[in-house]
């Protein structure tokens, strides 16, 4: 009977180390898969022409990616722009100053945040973003735009990932040893100037995983930027022109015009950028809250 249960016992932790190794090489095998299909057009074009041409003419077999990169760029980085400064703000507030009573009934709405769908998100900036930058806002600056812009792309963008960086920051803020705080406060250090000087400076680090985290889950959103962003095929040069980030570009085109050659193989090969980006993204914050911990600890 022994035995038979330390058979047991056996196959189930291999059963769950083998299940782990899987989860962990899913990423990997999708980056080996997508860099397959791409590779019928990288033996024709080399990375940089595809990189940093701005031509994006599939007919005629030319496939710039550069105003797709920086549509993303210019989007992802309003967004980074504004949630940044409120989120760290929040984050401030909920974990220094705020009661337990207010903490209670704030979290599920932040929590809420991250549940809801991206296409309702999407809708709510064509029916309030997009008027509010074509009406107001851009006629302030003395200029036209059609409100679907790097700016309602940001903006949805910024809400999107208010979430993720508020919690992190939250658990890295809550984190730092209160002794400090203590001590700050015994030689007569203000409350925000322990909040500016001892627990802001311990928790940056975090704080910055936090924000990498989230420009990571902002550089791979597709359809709420796909509604409001504009999509065309053009580099930015202000917040209020129209862009057409890498997601909006895969999600729009795949599956159509699949009989042009080496249409199917640029998307894909778009797919493992993006892919790539993200993952790099999401190691580096990896890598970061790892040595906050420590330093931490």
């Amino acid at each position: 009977m022994q035995r038979i249960r330390l058979l047991k016992d056996r196959i189930a932790r291999k059963l769950m180390l083998s299940l782990t190794i899987f989860s962990g090489l899913i990423v990997f095998i999708m980056a080996f898969g997508l860099y397959q299909r791409s590779r019928p057009i990288l033996a024709i074009k080399p990375l940089n022409e595809l990189l940093f041409s701005t031509s994006w003419q599939p007919s005629s077999g030319k496939f710039g990616f550069f105003p797709f990169i920086m549509g993303t760029l210019w989007v992802t980085g309003v967004a980074i722009f504004i949630a940044v400064p409120l989120c760290l703000f929040t984050t401030i507030y909920l974990s220094e100053y705020s009661g337990a009573r207010l903490c209670k009934w704030t979290n599920p709405l932040i929590d809420l945040l991250a549940g809801i769908p991206s296409v309702v998100y999407g809708m709510c900036g064509v029916l309030v973003i997009v008027p509010l930058i074509k009406d107001h806002i851009a006629p302030f600056f003395g200029t036209f735009s059609s409100g679907y812009s790097v700016l309602a792309g940001g903006v949805i963008l910024a809400v999107m990932i208010f979430p993720i960086i508020i919690h992190v920051s939250s658990e890295v803020f809550r984190s730092v040893p209160a002794e400090l705080r203590e001590a700050s406060l015994a030689l007569g250090a203000t409350k925000w100037q322990t909040v500016k000087h001892v627990v802001i400076r311990k928790a940056m680090p975090g704080v910055i995983a936090a924000i990498v985290l989230g420009l990571s889950r902002a550089f791979g959103e597709t359809m709420a930027v796909l509604m409001v962003a504009g999509n065309v095929a053009k580099v930015p040069s202000s917040v209020l022109d129209p862009a057409y980030p890498l997601p909006a570009l895969i999600a729009n085109n795949y599956g159509e015009m699949l009989s042009v050659p080496l249409y199917d193989s640029a998307l894909l090969l778009a797919s493992l950028v993006l892919l790539m980006v993200v993952l790099s993204f999401n190691i580096i914050s990896r890598i970061i809250l790892i040595r906050v911990e420590r330093n931490i600890r």
